[in-house]
C-alpha cells in the first residue's frame, strides 16, 4: 500500500523526475485537508457499528427472502458473515481515506471477494445493495459539519463514496 505521498514520490523517481507544480500542489491540498480525513476516519470509524448493523439491518427488509428458510444467509454463521464482511469492507475504506489511496482495499479486502460469494452462493447484489446502505450512512456521518475541522468537504465525500461504490463493484 502507497499513500499519496509515497505514490507521487515513486511515480517521479520511475520518471527520473523532479516533482511537478501540479504533483506539489496535490500533496499541498492533501495536507490543507489532513483533518478532514482524520475527522472522516474518526467519524465512521466511531460509527462503525451502527453504521454495519443499520445497513444489515436494512438489507434484511429490503430482501427477506435472501435470510429467511432456503435462503443464501439463512443460517446464523452466514449472517454472521455477512455482519463481518460488511465490517470488514467499511475497516478499509475507512483505511483507503486515510490514505487516500485504494490499492490497500483492493489488494487485502476485494481481490477475490466476488468470486468467494459465487463459491458460497451469496447473491453479490444484495452485498453490493448492503455496501450501497453503509455509503449513505457514511456519507450522512461523515458530512455532519457539527465538531469537525470546517471548510468544503464536496471532494472528499465525493471520495469517500467513490471507496464504497469501488467495493460495491467488486462483489457482483
Amino acid at each position: 500500500m502507497l499513500d499519496a505521498f509515497s505514490k507521487v514520490v515513486e511515480q517521479a523517481d520511475r520518471k527520473g523526475s523532479y516533482l511537478s507544480g501540479d504533483e506539489i500542489n496535490g500533496l499541498s491540498a492533501i495536507i490543507a485537508d489532513s483533518n478532514k480525513r482524520l475527522d472522516v476516519v474518526n467519524r465512521l470509524t466511531s460509527n462503525a457499528s451502527s453504521i454495519v448493523s443499520n445497513a444489515y439491518r436494512a438489507l434484511v427488509a429490503e430482501r427477506p427472502q435472501i435470510f429467511n428458510a432456503g435462503g443464501a444467509c439463512f443460517h446464523n454463521r452466514n449472517q454472521a458473515a455477512c455482519l463481518r464482511d460488511l465490517g470488514f469492507i467499511l475497516r478499509y475504506v475507512t483505511y483507503s481515506v486515510l490514505a487516500g489511496d485504494a490499492s490497500v482495499m483492493d489488494d487485502r479486502c476485494l481481490n477475490g471477494l466476488c468470486e468467494t460469494y459465487q463459491a458460497l452462493g451469496t447473491p453479490g447484489d444484495a452485498v453490493a445493495s448492503g455496501i450501497e446502505k453503509m455509503k449513505e450512512a457514511a456519507i450522512n456521518i461523515a458530512n455532519d459539519a457539527n465538531g469537525i475541522t470546517k471548510g468544503d468537504c464536496s471532494q472528499l465525500m465525493s471520495e469517500v463514496a467513490s471507496y464504497f461504490d469501488r467495493a460495491a463493484s467488486a462483489v457482483v
